[in-house]
């Protein structure tokens, strides 16, 4: 039995994944563990965040000894990046899962992210460009004149939401606030790679993770998750900044009213929209696709060489 493990300790989200040696799924689970909670402003991972995604990963080591998992890999990405103790997290989480841990740049991020969402797609003439919107950092990346070009932008829905959304419903200036850190990571983005400068008016886009998908869900009217509605469901640019428009004049607690808001995004996903919405203006994107595959499938195909 060759079953592979892939788990992702993120900044907002702990993730599993299983997959069997051809690379079909056995397991695959989401748990909201706010790892990255109060990091940008402190510098270290605190003890309560760190507790959560320990007892998470206990369980997800349960359900690897159902599958009988011996062989995987364990992925941290922006909060431990930005953490201080982010060895000492790492050490910790390989003796509860047993598997290797990694500590991946922003570009392996959007690396293994490109790869996890683009395998299924459907063939198009544009290049195709995914953007990942985690909690700490969100990803681009695009496969252009025969070579993957990525970028990790260093923002995502809590960090943009931490740092600028104190009130009940978002105000105004605070809307500035947020547009002002995202409109200086997309200049430092085109500055540091140029090329993403011939990709505007140019791709189609992939959306991934939980600003997407969650998103995807609400606009499906969906009161439970059902992935074959939401992956590869269209989500125009109009239709994001509706959404954004309507929650941000909501508070969390009547976010979380809504049916298909998923309990743990309900206070970020604000951040994330607006990250959405300026990067699809920015490039000139009237539409975006979701993907349900991600970081996590880019991951189990490397380990098992199909990527």
């Amino acid at each position: 039995m060759n079953n592979v493990a892939v788990i992702d300790c993120g900044t907002n989200s702990t993730r599993v994944l299983i997959v069997d040696e051809s690379g079909r799924t056995l397991a695959r689970e989401m748990t909201i563990t706010r790892l990255g909670e109060g990091v940008a402003q402190t510098g270290v991972l605190a003890p309560a965040a760190l507790q959560r995604v320990y007892d998470c990963l206990t369980g997800y080591r349960a359900i690897m000894d159902r599958f009988h998992v011996t062989r995987g890999q364990l992925v941290a990405t922006s909060a431990a990046r930005d953490a201080a103790n982010g060895a000492e997290f790492l050490q910790r989480c390989q003796e509860i899962t047993g598997i290797a841990p990694a500590l991946f740049t922003g570009e392996q991020e959007a690396t293994a992210s490109y790869l996890g969402a683009t395998a299924d797609l459907p063939p198009s003439k544009r290049p195709t460009m995914i953007i990942d919107i985690g909690g700490g950092s969100t990803e681009l990346a695009c496969r252009y004149d025969n070579q993957l070009v990525a970028f990790s932008m260093q923002l995502g829905c809590v960090r943009v939401s931490e740092a600028a959304f104190h009130e009940p419903r978002v105000t105004p200036s605070e809307e500035r606030a947020a547009r002002v850190m995202i409109e200086a990571e997309l200049a430092r983005l085109f500055q540091s790679v140029p090329v993403f400068l011939q990709l505007i008016g140019a791709v189609r886009l992939v959306g991934l993770a939980g600003t997407v998908a969650t998103v995807a869900q609400l606009d499906a009217g969906l009161t439970t998750y059902d992935r074959d509605a939401v992956h590869h469901r269209v989500i125009t640019r109009d239709g994001v900044h509706d959404w954004y428009e309507r929650l941000a004049n909501e508070t969390a607690a009547e976010r979380l009213q809504r049916p298909g808001m998923v309990p743990g995004r309900e206070d970020v996903l604000v951040g994330g929209l607006l990250i959405l919405e300026l990067v699809m203006e920015r490039f000139g994107i009237s539409e975006l696709l979701s993907s349900e595959c991600d970081i996590l499938d880019g991951v189990a195909a490397q380990l098992q060489g199909r990527a």
